[in-house]
């Protein structure tokens, strides 16, 4: 059994603490659950008829669906988009002109500060008055620029801090090969880099996702739209937010499924490589003989 070394491993009696401690921990989620369904019901909000219309085709032909389609839309394009920018960026972070990390510093930090409600508001307003975006897809364009630049800026530093955090070994012996320090970063440490910071990526992604909703406050129609609007003919806020919210969890549950597996691809992958690479014998070197 490994133990490890930064704490001591719970004795017996620290065992039954730390079970106990967690059954009364469970026992009071569980208390609280019952608390809100019991006042839920009691609101009448488990009636079949403010649930029914969520088993009916229309519902969905005509609001989630659509409203799905149009949070899928636009995570899709700014994950595509926000990682190109934060490639760039975190590439421009660590050149050795220090002009070009110095700005490219600048920009990052900027819109890591800057919250991406307010980022829309003033991409809607700018496009809107300033642009010859036709008005229909302002809010759409308001809101992939805003969630592309605040995330492609946290992906920048991601790039930053994942190459920083490999070994040093990877970029001397790139130096020793022959490849220039920019090449170094293109070819071995940047590649290894998102490998290792792919968890964190993910968690950027399923934010891309989330922060999508944050659209309905400028007028784009997504999925919390399309609920409200549903929700306001049909009388059932509560039921309609908590299957929007179901929606989601389980769209964040499938990215996630999605990128351990590639993970797990990825690293069996290079494991290969390393295998493949200690087979092979040094030329030059004669075989030992027995």
């Amino acid at each position: 059994m490994s133990q490890s070394v930064l704490f001591d491993a719970p004795g017996p009696r620290a065992r039954r603490r730390i079970l106990i401690a967690n059954i009364l921990g469970v026992l009071f989620i569980l208390g609280l659950l019952a608390i809100v369904v019991n006042g839920l019901a009691e609101k009448g909000q488990f009636e079949a008829a403010k649930w029914t219309p969520f088993l009916e085709a229309d519902t969905w032909q005509y609001n989630m669906l659509p409203g799905l389609m149009a949070t899928l839309r636009a995570a899709a394009v700014a994950i595509v988009t926000s990682i190109v920018f934060g490639l760039i960026f975190g590439l421009g972070r660590l050149s050795s002109i220090k002009a070009i990390s110095w700005v490219a510093g600048i920009i990052v930090e900027f819109f890591r500060a800057v919250p991406v409600l307010l980022m829309m508001i003033f991409f809607y307003q700018f496009l809107s008055k300033a642009t010859p975006v036709p008005p229909a897809d302002v809010p759409f364009v308001a809101v992939v620029l805003a969630l592309t630049l605040y995330n492609g800026a946290v992906i920048a530093e991601l790039v930053r801090s994942g190459v920083f955090g490999l070994p040093k070994g990877q970029r001397e012996a790139g130096l020793a090969i022959g490849l220039t320090r920019s090449q170094s970063l293109r070819v071995i440490e940047v590649p290894q880099a998102l490998v290792a910071m792919l968890p964190a990526l993910l968690s950027q992604f399923v934010v891309i996702l989330k922060d999508s909703a944050l659209g309905a406050f400028i007028g784009y129609s997504e999925l919390l739209v399309y609920a409200r609007r549903l929700a306001a003919g049909e009388g059932n806020i509560l039921p309609a937010l908590l299957v929007t919210a179901a929606i989601f969890i389980v769209l964040n549950m499938l990215l996630t499924f999605a990128a351990q597996r590639l993970s797990r691809r990825l690293g069996a992958r290079a494991g290969n490589l390393l295998k493949a690479e200690d087979a092979v014998e040094p030329e030059g070197v004669p075989a030992p003989t027995k």
